[in-house]
C-alpha cells in the first residue's frame, strides 16, 4: 500500500526531528554520556556487520571481535609505532579483514547451524590468543599507547562531543547503504536464499558467494569501527577483543533488530546505556541487566525497531 501525503509528512516530520535532536543532544548532555554515545557509534558500525549476516544469510556469527581487533591494531602499529597517516591504518585493517574473511569464510560457511556458530566462535577464541601472543605486534597484554587524535580538515577530533560528529554520520551512511541493499536485486537473492535456500539454487543464485560476500563486509566493518575506536582512546590492549566483544555485537544486533535500517544503532544504544543507568543500584546492576534483557528477548521478539515501528503505525504488538 502507497503512503498518504499525511503518513509522508509524519515521517518527515519525525526525520526533522530526529535530526535536530541528534544535532543538539552532546550540547545538553555531559561529557560522560557524550562518550557513551561515542561508543553506542562505534558498536552501530560493527553491529552492521552481525545484521547483514543474521538479517540476510541466516548467520550466526561470533568472530566479529577478531576484525574489531585487526582494525583497531592497524590503526595502532601503523601510526603510533610507524608514524604513518591514519588512512593507511584503515586501509591495512579492512584489507587484512577482508583476506582473512575470505580465507576463513569459503570453508567455513559451507556449515550451518549451530556447527557455523561454533566455528566462528573457534575463530574468536583463535583470534584472541593470537592478539596475546604477538606482543611484538600487538604489545600483548601491556597494549599499544600514544594512538594519535584523528584530525579532519585541520580539527583535532580529540573529544567525545567532536568524535560524536564524527562517528554517527558514518554509522549512518552505512545504515542507509544498508537499506539500499535490501531494496536491490543482491538483496533479493540474500532474502531467497534464507528463506527458500532449494528454490534460491534453482534460480541459479550462488548462495556460497553471497554468504563469503556478506561475510567480507561484515569483516570490513568490524574493521572500520575497530581503527576509529583506537583513535578514540588512544590505548588498546587485548581485553578490548575478546569473545565477550563479539556477543555484545550479536546481543545488540539481535536486540535492534536485524530485519530493519535502524536496529544496530536501536540495539547498540540499549547496550551501551542500560547497563550505565542500571550500574547506580549498585551490585545487583548485572542481574538486572540480565532480567531486562530476557524480558526484550520475550516480548519484543522483532526489536527494539520492530516494536517501534508497530508503534509508529498504531498497531498493537504482537
Amino acid at each position: 500500500m502507497r503512503a498518504g501525503p499525511r503518513d509522508s509528512m509524519k515521517a518527515g516530520l519525525l526525520a526533522v526531528s530526529g535530526a535536530v535532536a541528534w544535532a543538539v543532544l552532546p550540547l545538553l548532555v555531559s561529557r560522560y554520556v557524550t562518550d557513551l554515545l561515542v561508543f553506542a557509534g562505534l558498536y552501530t558500525i560493527a553491529g552492521l556487520g552481525v545484521s547483514y549476516l543474521l538479517g540476510y544469510c541466516g548467520i550466526v556469527t561470533l568472530s566479529q571481535s577478531v576484525f574489531y581487533g585487526i582494525g583497531a591494531y592497524s590503526a595502532a602499529y601503523f601510526t603510533a609505532q610507524r608514524g604513518l597517516p591514519s588512512p593507511v591504518g584503515f586501509l591495512a585493517g579492512g584489507a587484512v579483514s577482508a583476506a582473512i574473511a575470505v580465507a576463513v569464510g569459503w570453508p567455513v560457511l559451507r556449515l550451518s547451524g549451530h556447527f557455523l556458530a561454533l566455528a566462528t566462535l573457534a575463530l574468536a577464541v583463535i583470534g584472541q590468543v593470537l592478539f596475546q601472543e604477538l606482543d611484538w605486534l600487538t604489545g600483548g597484554t601491556l597494549g599499544i599507547g600514544g594512538i594519535p587524535k584523528l584530525r579532519l580538515m585541520g580539527a583535532d577530533l580529540g573529544t567525545p562531543q567532536r568524535y560524536y560528529y564524527l562517528v554517527w554520520p558514518v554509522a549512518l551512511i552505512l545504515m542507509m547503504l544498508k537499506s539500499n541493499l535490501s531494496r536491490s536485486r543482491i538483496g533479493l537473492a540474500l532474502r531467497a536464499m534464507r528463506d527458500a535456500p532449494d528454490a534460491a539454487a534453482v534460480a541459479g543464485i550462488e548462495s556460497q558467494a553471497l554468504k563469503v560476500q556478506m561475510f567480507v563486509l561484515s569483516a570490513v566493518l568490524a574493521s572500520l569501527a575497530g581503527s576509529l575506536f583506537a583513535h578514540y582512546v588512544g590505548f588498546i590492549s587485548v581485553d578490548s577483543f575478546g569473545v565477550d566483544r563479539s556477543i555484545s555485537f550479536l546481543l545488540l544486533a539481535v536486540l535492534g533488530g536485524v530485519h530493519t535500517t535502524w536496529g544496530a544503532a536501536l540495539g547498540a544504544l540499549f547496550v551501551t546505556l542500560v547497563p550505565e543507568f542500571l550500574s547506580r543500584f549498585g551490585d545487583v546492576h548485572a542481574f538486572l541487566f540480565a532480567l531486562t534483557l530476557i524480558a526484550a528477548v520475550v516480548f519484543l521478539p522483532q526489536g527494539l525497531s520492530g516494536f517501534l515501528e508497530r508503534a509508529l503505525q498504531g498497531k498493537r504488538p504482537s
